[in-house]
């Protein structure tokens, strides 16, 4: 009888064809690799430079994306993404050019990432694909590149934690609430090259979106990957979004971790993470009446049907603060599209929203509101370090859309439930609900 294994074993068996050790060094094939304009130019320089690099193992299973800066903000930027177009060409790989979207919101869009697979990444927000139960993590271009070429990339076999999430939420918490809450309790460091296997009764009331959330965050905490089995929530995903089945993979009962954390999902509360670092987690409430000059609500960490939906239903028949820019970037043009349809963008425009979509712009303080000195932004993104948005003097407090659109409505850090319908159900763990204004 074969040993219980974590999800995380179970992953790299299916690879080597065995379990490996906690520590072990391991060549492991690669299901896909991915490169953005931000971390391209690196990769190319490694595979031009270096006659064993200069090629590509499968262009089926390579992708470039042009999302960080984009469309091109300056001419260096608009250098960059020729260039990728040119590589694009020359290699047969695919190129998700501006407008596509986010990469790591894409490839679940364009159904890349599947349960079972190992996934590698120029940007440390790879991370996000394992809330499809695939070993999706960064690396550095110089790995990205050789990735590309041989189809390989060497791993060291992480320490493993189940986090049992227990319990059902309140209908007002989202993704984001639970996430900054575990980086609070954990740290950013407290998972250094970790996998994190989330777990629990609590993951059937968590929908594929605010899964992608908690995965995304992963990395903040210091994790290797941040993995979410492949349950019925997963399945349905993939049934409605993509026609395909998908097999059911999960951590065998009794397994064995390095190390076992739970989250009592009932008593959460909406959370946000103060500047200027990730895990100064606070409750709303301690931080209410602090004046905002901008509110982001998108980046790869929440810029999805669901994020919109709750934001929406703050913003509806609301108008933004005067003062208050609120700037809202879908992170993928599906995503986007899903929006026009059912009259979500309608609700933000007519709130007094900036509206694009399918760009990292805002997150990074490339484009598209950064921030001027001594201004406040509440961000539903995933980093809030000193100059991250813009001018070093200027403050980001992270948090869920709800919290978000909280603050645009009023202009100050805002409790959502102040707001929210008594019956409010933030997460819904149904792919194909619809929002009805």
């Amino acid at each position: 009888m074969s040993r219980v294994r974590t999800l995380t074993e179970k992953l790299f068996e299916d690879k080597l064809g065995r379990v490996p050790e906690r520590g072990e060094i391991v060549v492991v094939p690669i299901d896909l690799v991915y490169a953005h304009d931000g971390t391209f130019t690196l990769a190319f320089d490694v595979m031009k430079e270096t006659p064993l690099l200069s090629r590509v193992f499968d262009p089926k299973r390579v992708a470039l994306f042009i999302d960080h800066a984009a469309p091109a903000p300056t001419v260096a930027a608009a250098l960059v993404h020729r260039a990728m177009r040119r590589f694009a060409r020359e290699y047969g790989v695919r190129l998700f050019d501006v407008g596509t979207g986010i990469s790591h919101q894409v490839v679940a869009d364009e159904g890349l990432v599947k349960p079972g697979m190992f996934v590698v990444g120029a940007d440390s927000h790879t991370v996000t694909g394992g809330a499809f139960a695939a070993f999706a993590t960064g690396v550095g271009s110089t790995d990205a590149a050789i990735a590309m070429a041989t189809g390989k990339l060497w791993m060291r076999v992480p320490e493993q934690v189940r986090l049992k999430l227990s319990g059902e939420a309140p209908g007002y918490i989202m993704g984001k609430d639970i996430v900054l809450t575990i980086i609070g309790m954990v740290r950013s460091d407290g998972m250094i090259y970790k996998a994190v296997e989330f777990q629990g009764e609590g993951l059937k009331t968590i929908s594929m979106d605010s899964r992608m959330t908690i995965s995304n965050m992963a990395v903040e905490m210091g994790a290797k990957v941040g993995l979410f089995p492949s349950d019925d929530v997963t399945r349905e995903w993939y049934r409605v979004n993509h026609g395909t089945e998908v097999p059911v993979l999960e951590p065998d009962a009794g397994a064995e971790y390095d190390e076992e954390l739970e989250l009592e999902l009932p008593r959460l509360e909406p959370v946000v993470a103060a500047p200027p670092n990730v895990d100064n987690v606070k409750p709303v409430r301690e931080l209410e009446g602090l004046e905002v000059d901008q509110v982001f609500i998108g980046s790869c960490t929440n810029g999805r049907y669901e994020d919109y939906v709750a934001a929406a239903r703050i913003l509806k028949g609301r108008r933004v603060r005067d003062g208050v820019r609120c700037i809202a970037v879908p992170a993928s043009r599906r995503v986007y599209e899903r929006l026009l349809r059912n009259g979500i963008v309608d609700i933000l425009v007519e709130a007094g929203c900036f509206v694009a979509f399918g760009t990292c712009g805002p997150c990074i303080g490339a484009h598209l509101g950064l921030l001027g000195e001594g201004e406040v932004a509440v961000s539903t993104t995933n980093r809030n370090f000193t100059g991250r948005m813009g001018h070093k003097e200027s403050k980001v407090y992270l948090a869920s859309p709800a919290t978000a659109a909280a603050a645009a409505v009023t202009g100050r850090i805002t409790d959502p439930r102040e707001i929210l319908p008594a019956d409010a159900r933030l997460m819904v763990v149904d792919p194909s609900y619809s929002f009805k204004p």
